[in-house]
């Protein structure tokens, strides 16, 4: 990462649940590191693979840009998803042409579920406690 210039490296940020990735995109061979891992050797499932390559595979440039990135909360899938987040918006930044296309794709909406808090009283967010008639 320190070889590259920095100019020509582009840094976004992708969230999913509580998982957060800062990807780095910059021009090259089509390479994906996740972690300082190869993204086959971190995602251990062909779905996250998948999901992580759909804004490259939907614009058709899979093999023009190098990936790195940090990526830490969450599980597996929401790590991927956060991933693919980021990317997206590093292909808008690269090129804004790119954004009705990412957009129609929904690669650049931010999924906004999240686990519901625990409120007092109960054993869970909405867990009550056993209904008795009599």
């Amino acid at each position: 990462m320190a070889t590259k210039e920095k100019s020509n490296v582009i840094h976004t940020i992708g969230r999913r649940k509580t998982a957060v990735a800062r990807v780095f995109v910059s021009p090259g061979t089509g390479k994906v590191t996740v972690n300082n891992r190869a993204v086959k050797e971190y995602f251990k499932r062909a779905t996250s693979h998948y999901v992580i390559n759909q804004p490259m595979n939907l614009l058709k440039i899979t093999d023009r840009f190098d990936v790195y990135c940090n990526v830490g909360g969450g599980g597996d899938f929401a790590q991927a998803g956060a991933i693919r987040l980021g990317i997206a918006r590093a292909l808008v930044k690269m090129d804004p042409t790119a954004r009705p296309e990412l957009r129609k794709a929904g690669f650049l909406t931010r999924d906004p579920r999240a686990v519901e808090r625990k409120k007092y009283g109960r054993s869970g967010a909405r867990k009550r406690f056993q209904f008795s008639k009599r």
